[in-house]
């Protein structure tokens, strides 16, 4: 059903740090392009209650959720498609009126495009994963974003197997337990040692999916350590960092200087554009976006941002 487009509408990007966010400008070049009055806003909330608060607010058109409220947000919404109860995280709600009328609040899954389509971006065609040459790939991290980067890998780039660096165990442990719930169920290993890493082949891409913090315990350092002999061998894939506070993190400048493709986490946002809006508009006005157009809005508020270039 096509939602009433004249009444005046926000959506909003929500989480934790989420000020720095690049996205407003693309998504409200989008809404003025397709005639929509709806305004778009990175708003900070400190809790799971002011999450839910805003997306029950009748003027809300959507949500685009980040960390830390992927997982938690679930049991809060009316209902999930079988994506985001697959994968075990939603990152984008959006609405329907039932025939009382009524709203229901709907969560997705559509970061998984995203980290598909940057990790497509780059590599050698030649060498890439296939049905018929499958490879390994690499998590850095076991949070909510963890799940997407499972699912795209697992499902939709050919990696069987997946090994994880993360400090926590038990974070690795749920998200093993949550990807047994997927059409391909992969292997996941989680490497905790530098001796272990060093009888595993080398995974052809790598997603980072944690905050660019220096590493500092003694857990931290090993999974840094662990990477940077990863990608420090002569086979080369490709490198996401989804995390773009700065836009050349950590991560992004080592892989660099060893020499992998690297792609930067703010183009994330953009694979996902066509989904998102489906959603929340409909099929058709997403006939109508200009995808280009909110490309080029992006890419150029990445630029000029100041908080995340330092």
């Amino acid at each position: 059903m096509t939602k009433p487009q004249t009444q005046e509408m926000t959506l909003h990007l929500v989480g934790l740090g989420v000020t720095h966010s690049i996205a407003y400008s693309m998504h409200n070049y989008i809404a003025k392009s397709l005639g929509l009055p709806w305004t778009f806003y990175s708003t900070e909330c400190s809790t799971l209650e002011d999450v839910v608060k805003l997306a029950k607010a009748p003027t809300t058109a959507g949500l685009v959720v980040t960390m830390p409220y992927k997982n938690s947000v679930m049991k809060h919404l009316d209902e999930l498609d079988e994506l985001a109860s697959m994968i075990g995280a939603c990152n984008n709600v959006h609405y329907y009126k039932d025939g009382d009328q009524n709203r229901r609040l709907c969560g997705t899954n559509t970061d998984w495009r995203g980290i598909k389509g940057c990790l497509l971006e780059k590599g050698n065609e030649t060498e890439r994963p296939s049905a018929t040459s499958p490879a390994t790939a690499l998590i850095v991290g076991a949070g909510g974003a963890s799940r997407a980067a499972a699912y795209a890998l697992s499902t939709h780039l050919h990696c069987p197997t997946i090994y994880v660096l993360n400090r926590d165990d038990q974070e690795v442990a749920d998200l093993i337990r949550d990807t047994q719930k997927l059409a391909s169920v992969p292997t996941i290993i989680h490497v905790k040692k530098l001796e272990q890493a060093k009888d595993l082949p080398t995974p052809y891409y790598i997603v980072g999916t944690v905050p660019d913090f220096e590493p500092k315990s003694e857990t931290e350092v090993m999974v840094a350590s662990v990477l940077e002999f990863f990608l420090s061998r002569p086979e080369k894939g490709v490198l996401l960092d989804m995390c773009f506070k700065p836009r050349r993190t950590r991560m992004i400048k080592l892989g660099e200087r060893l020499e992998w493709p690297c792609v930067e986490g703010t183009h994330i946002i953009g694979y996902q554009i066509e989904e998102q809006w489906r959603l929340w508009a409909g099929e058709e006005y997403v006939q109508k976006l200009d995808r280009q157009g909110a490309w080029d809005v992006l890419m150029r508020a990445a630029e000029e941002s100041q908080a995340i270039n330092f």
